[in-house]
């Protein structure tokens, strides 16, 4: 779609609008192969160039990224260091904002998504999808062997709320180590189920996200998704 020359560059991060028309000014800027003149002529993204470069994803972002512990999934400085820290600063600059698809909290490591596509957001973390996630949890006492079921049972209540858990999937790992698969996303809820059962959880990892898996990915690095990943938009 032919969108005007200034909004696309400034929309993808490389600069304010004071700044793309400098881009342009200084002849960086291509279309069409063509040095670009005007910078609020209407344009498609795919024949712009900058320095010879294709634009940086002109469609949209979807990151896979293995977030480290002692970061947190907001944009707020107050909050401390941040996993849009971990991305690179044009990416930071894109409107709309590169946001995590759900959250995971400071101390939570594992598998989170990142992406400038609002409907995806919205769509993924809506709980009427009932998107499955995997969590690996090690906790400080010994897990009982009726766990499961109290997980599974769909009766399984949280401090502070009168709505039941909706049944999750447990595998014991060991005395003190479960994987758990969620279709909810309510506050902190591994932790808090745990905790309804006598355990305090020590460690928590995603390791799966819908159909995709964490694998052997780093910790602080991403690989990028195709936006189709999870189909089309309804």
């Amino acid at each position: 779609m032919r969108r005007r020359l200034d909004q696309i560059l400034a929309s993808l991060g490389y600069g304010s609008r004071r700044e793309v028309h400098g881009l342009v000014d200084e002849g960086r800027v291509t279309v069409g192969g063509t040095r670009a003149d005007d910078a609020a002529a209407k344009v498609e993204p795919g024949q712009v160039r900058i320095d010879g470069e294709p634009l940086d994803h002109p469609d949209g972002l979807l990151l896979l990224l293995h977030k480290p512990a002692g970061v947190v999934c907001s944009h707020e400085e107050r909050e401390g260091p941040s996993v849009y820290g971990l991305l690179p600063p044009r990416w930071r600059r894109r409107n709309p904002a590169v946001t995590s698809i759900g959250r995971l909290d400071k101390d939570t490591t594992g598998l989170l998504l990142l992406t400038d596509q609002t409907e995806l957001v919205h769509r993924l973390t809506s709980p009427k999808h009932k998107v499955p996630k995997l969590y690996r949890a090690t906790v400080d006492a010994d897990l009982a062997p009726d766990l499961p079921a109290r997980f599974a049972s769909g009766t399984l209540l949280l401090t502070g709320e009168d709505k039941p858990c909706a049944p999750a999937e447990v595998r014991l790992l060991g005395p003190r180590e479960a994987e758990v698969t969620l279709t909810e996303g309510r506050y902190h809820q591994v932790r808090r189920m745990f905790s309804a059962c006598g355990a305090t959880v020590l460690t928590l990892e995603r390791r799966r996200f819908g159909h995709l898996e964490l694998g052997d990915l780093p910790a602080g690095e991403w690989r990028e998704l195709p936006l189709t990943t999870f189909g089309a938009a309804e």
